[in-house]
């Protein structure tokens, strides 16, 4: 699903966010990326999603190889990524069901078919019952589960999520982290970035850990190669 071989990335300026990382996350696996603060996590994530481009090294997910992904290509990839934020990135003037809506709405699905999958994306997380009202009004937890609801709305094949529970309590924590492997064992790749370590240490799931840029060795499996032609795309069917 995901092969990172070699790859590095530097700003201008000169600071090199990665260094020829190396690894290699099969489809349906879950996984978390840790390290200190500056090690490279969100940039990890950005690289996967095409918020950031990399410098050198290639970046596969799904057999694409993202370097030769041109700007009109973008959104159709990630049409195939759920991706979520510590600070949840609500529309506070609208809905919860707009909200999770919105990536369905651009996609251009029908009034009926967004119905059916906002209210299973929000049933799925517990938050049915909230879809008329406004994000603002909840709590933390019930914020972040509303972004979790719209990245997955879409059925994506892959999930990421950047300190998802960053902000939450130890309670909140584990309701937010059951939720992902729900969706692990149902066969979406999850990558989360955390610092949460005495957390994702009782889930039994790979550990990448990233040091100043670099994997930390005996963290990640670098075996790295290019997937065959007859690797099941990188789409999920609706």
């Amino acid at each position: 699903m995901i092969v990172f071989d070699q790859v590095s990335k530097r700003y201008p300026g000169g600071n090199e966010a990665l260094s020829n990382v190396n690894f290699h996350l099969h489809p349906g696996e879950m996984a978390f990326l840790t390290g200190h603060s500056g090690a490279g996590k969100s940039t990890l994530l950005k690289l996967i999603a095409l918020i950031e481009r990399a410098s050198s090294g290639r970046v596969i997910i799904g057999g694409k190889n993202l370097n030769k992904v041109g700007r009109h290509t973008l959104p159709y990839l990630r049409r195939n990524m759920g991706i979520i934020f510590q600070d949840y990135q609500l529309l506070y003037d609208r809905t919860v069901f707009d909200n999770v809506a919105l990536p369905l709405i651009i996609s251009g699905f029908s009034s009926r078919e967004v119905k059916k999958r906002v209210h299973a994306a929000l049933d799925k997380v517990g938050l049915l019952r909230f879809e008329k009202k406004y994000p603002i009004t909840l709590s933390g937890g019930e914020q972040q589960r509303i972004s979790i609801a719209r990245a997955v709305v879409n059925k994506p094949a892959l999930l990421l999520a950047d300190e998802p529970t960053g902000n939450l309590d130890p309670e909140l924590s584990h309701e937010i982290m059951d939720l992902f492997i729900a969706f692990h064992q149902v066969g979406v790749t999850v990558l989360i970035a955390t610092h949460d370590i005495p957390l994702i240490k009782q889930l039994d799931k790979r550990i990448i850990q990233l040091s100043h840029g670099e994997i930390a060795h005996g963290q990640a499996d670098q075996k790295v190669h290019t997937p065959d032609n007859n690797q099941p795309p990188f789409i999920m069917s609706t």
